[in-house]
């Protein structure tokens, strides 16, 4: 079986648009920036043999106001660009009962079985509630990046962080 740290996108591999306190992802590949650090965090990561897999939540594509094109051209360049392995994309909004949008685990689980992951021996790296409920759901160690959103916080992560670089840090004992 094998390690994984799974990774939300916006607001953890790259910047969030924040408005009025709420983060939104980037629109399109003009408006992609990768945050300060990101980089090296998955590359250290990569080195020391752990499965990267992002999973995210893309609802605007349910709800009109985001071309799944252009969710899937940002996507890409992130996977050129950077050491990912994967991006499971949840294109589906609250109501639809999808089973892999997060706070659901599904996304996980099914990534656990597609790339034999141990999830005990795994971590989600996130900047909401949605991302730590599932990673707890699924069995995963949590770190929340806290970037202050004035939304609702989640319970009780294993770590707060500021960064994927400093949770990368404790998840390969540089700290």
């Amino acid at each position: 079986m094998r390690r994984a740290v799974f990774l939300d996108r916006d607001g953890v591999i790259n910047r969030a648009i924040v408005r009025d306190g709420m983060p939104y992802p980037p629109r399109d590949l003009e408006a992609l920036e990768v945050l300060p650090g990101v980089p090296e965090a998955l590359k250290k990561l990569h080195e020391d043999s752990y499965l990267l897999i992002v999973v995210t939540n893309q609802p605007d594509v349910a709800r009109g106001t985001t071309q799944k094109s252009d969710v899937e051209k940002i996507n890409g360049q992130l996977l050129s660009q950077l050491p990912l392995d994967a991006i499971k994309t949840c294109y589906h909004d609250n109501g639809d009962g999808c089973l892999c949008r997060k706070p659901l685990p599904g996304a996980l689980i099914d990534a656990s079985e597609e790339y034999q992951i141990d999830l005990s021996k795994s971590f989600m790296v996130g900047d909401r509630w949605r991302d730590i409920e599932a990673g707890q759901s699924a069995g995963c160690k949590t770190f929340f990046i806290n970037h202050r959103y004035t939304e609702r916080q989640p319970e009780a992560p294993d770590f707060i962080v500021s960064s994927l670089l400093e949770a990368q840090k404790i998840i390969t004992g540089e700290f």
